[in-house]
């Protein structure tokens, strides 16, 4: 499904991916393009996720990593 809006890329793929690719493009009906801009968008929004729950998080005390373990063993959870 090309647009005007659309750009084209050249990206090299592993031979098994571009394989695995083929395929699900066949049994999904959609191109690899289609599939290939998904699996991008998803990936970028996973990121944005991230990075807003690390903004939300900021202002959290920093927990001492020893003082953590110690607490998790005393009460057993370690």
């Amino acid at each position: 499904m090309r647009t005007q809006q659309t750009k084209r890329a050249t990206v090299y793929l592993d031979p098994d991916l571009h394989r695995a690719l083929k395929i699900k493009s066949a049994h999904s009906e959609r191109t690899l393009s289609e599939l290939v801009n998904h699996a991008i968008r998803q990936s970028l929004a996973e990121d944005h996720e991230d990075l807003l729950s690390f903004d939300e998080r900021k202002n959290e005390p920093n927990l001492d990593f020893q003082e953590v373990l110690k607490e998790l063993e005393a009460s057993g959870k370690l």
